[in-house]
């Protein structure tokens, strides 16, 4: 009995052992010619959710294998610091407007210095016609000795003050127009002065929007990469999504299933965790590098040892329909067609979940 007992469990192995090559190897015997397949594992597209700027995290508002839609907050960062910063450059604003309306007085100022200035010119202007004519006259009458000689040296001095006069008026004329274009000017500092600190203004807030992190797609929280009270610099990482809405399967061909696969061709996935369903896919990737390459190829055995990677993606459209359900890292098969023309067998027809 002690000898035939390992006998006994070595056939028992054996037999389970041939039972289960013969179960695998019957599925795959029911493959139709046109058919081929492989096995892979549910995998979708990562996104990390990064902090734009430097700074600590205040709060992280989910957990992970939470779904997650998009636009939806999913963690802030401290803005203590930058609500001081907007507070300094909102400060910053009133004084520059400040300064557009002291500049724009000063530029009225200016312009009625200048008035005042034209009107000195046309006084003085007066005074001299009137002094160049009186002299005229006093110079007419000295020729016939009506006048004396000192009225005329008098006259003549008047005339020549008053022409000063004139041209004193005309430089005060000229010093108010260069007063109103230094006014002028600093007018235009003042309204460049409050652009700049509404732009400031703009990008302290824009700083602030960014600091509440957003979820970009519709997805699952997969990792919590940081904690709340962590300082991150700018490009830190927070968390890590997988985006449900763009989810597919990596299987392995070998070269000469995988040379006649197509880009496009239809695919079929099945679950391990749910065998009663059939996934309709597409192929949308198929690797130009071999897997499992050997160091030298020569024979046509070792040729046949070389894999290809393909990727069948499920349409995103069906992938919404049923988002809270799909999970990643979820192993199956996935089923293509190598030649367009071949029908699915009854086994690997649409079946979807209702």
């Amino acid at each position: 009995m002690t000898i035939r007992k390992p006998l006994f469990v070595l056939t028992v192995v054996a037999a389970v052992a041939a039972a289960a090559f013969a179960w695998r190897m019957r599925g795959w015997s029911d493959l139709t010619e046109g058919v081929a397949s492989g096995n892979g594992r549910v995998e979708a597209v990562e996104i990390d959710v990064s902090t734009r700027t430097s700074g600590r995290i205040k709060e992280i508002l989910v957990d992970e294998g939470d779904f997650v839609t998009v636009g939806q907050s999913l963690a802030r960062m401290d803005t203590a610091q930058l609500s001081a910063q907007k507070r300094e450059a909102e400060a910053q604003l009133q004084r520059a407007i400040i300064s557009i309306e002291t500049a724009q007085s000063l530029v009225a100022q200016r312009l009625a210095e200048r008035a005042a200035s034209a009107a000195v010119i046309e006084q003085r202007q007066a005074e001299l016609d009137a002094a160049v004519a009186k002299l005229n006259r006093s110079e007419q009458l000295a020729r016939t000795d009506n006048v004396s000689r000192q009225v005329l040296d008098d006259d003549r001095a008047r005339m020549a003050g008053a022409k000063a006069a004139v041209s004193a008026a005309q430089a005060g004329l000229a010093a108010s127009d260069a007063a109103i274009a230094s006014a002028r000017s600093t007018v235009v500092g003042a309204r460049s002065a409050v652009d700049a600190a509404r732009f400031t203004i703009e990008r302290i807030q824009a700083d602030l929007d960014d600091s509440v992190l957003t979820s970009p797609r519709d997805g699952r929280v997969q990792y919590r990469i940081a904690q709340p009270g962590e300082v991150l610099a700018a490009g830190g990482r927070v968390l890590n999504l997988v985006d449900l809405a763009d989810v597919y399967m990596t299987f392995f061909l070998p070269t000469e299933q995988a040379g006649r696969v197509a880009y496009g061709a239809d695919a079929r996935i099945i679950l391990d965790a749910a065998p009663q369903y059939v996934i309709p896919a597409r192929v949308s990737f198929v690797s130009d590098v071999a897997q499992f390459t050997p160091k030298t190829v020569e024979t046509a055995l070792e040729r046949q040892k070389l894999m290809f990677r393909i990727k069948a993606r499920i349409d995103p459209d069906l992938l919404r329909e049923h988002i809270r359900q799909v999970k990643t890292g979820l192993p199956g098969m996935t089923y293509v067609l190598t030649r367009g023309d071949t029908p699915w067998p009854e086994r690997l027809k649409t079946k979807l979940p209702q």
